[in-house]
């Protein structure tokens, strides 16, 4: 699992969507879900949307996603196929 987010400038804001590109191995659709420890979700704006073609080279099936943190903490970011799955934490402020 590779993501590549594009902000403005670092570190993601609570309340502002970020387009976040994802690059997944393994097989079936893509779910994205994003939690604080506490249970609250983050809004996914848009997407999953598979992307057909990317200059971005790394393995995996690609695809995008805009998704909206509505407010500050440590996040976690559930990527999931029908087979293989990850998880990445970010922070935002």
């Amino acid at each position: 699992m590779w993501g590549l987010l594009f902000v403005k400038e670092p570190p993601l804001s609570h309340g502002e969507e970020v387009k976040i590109v994802w690059r997944m191995t393994g097989e079936g659709p893509l779910t994205v879900k994003a939690t604080l420890p506490d249970g609250t979700a983050a809004k996914l704006a848009w997407g999953p949307e598979e992307h057909g073609g990317s200059s971005w080279r790394r393995p995996g099936q690609e695809w995008g996603t805009g998704l909206v943190f509505p407010k500050r903490g440590c996040w976690k970011i559930e990527l999931t196929r029908t087979r293989g799955s990850g998880h990445v934490w970010l922070p935002v402020r």
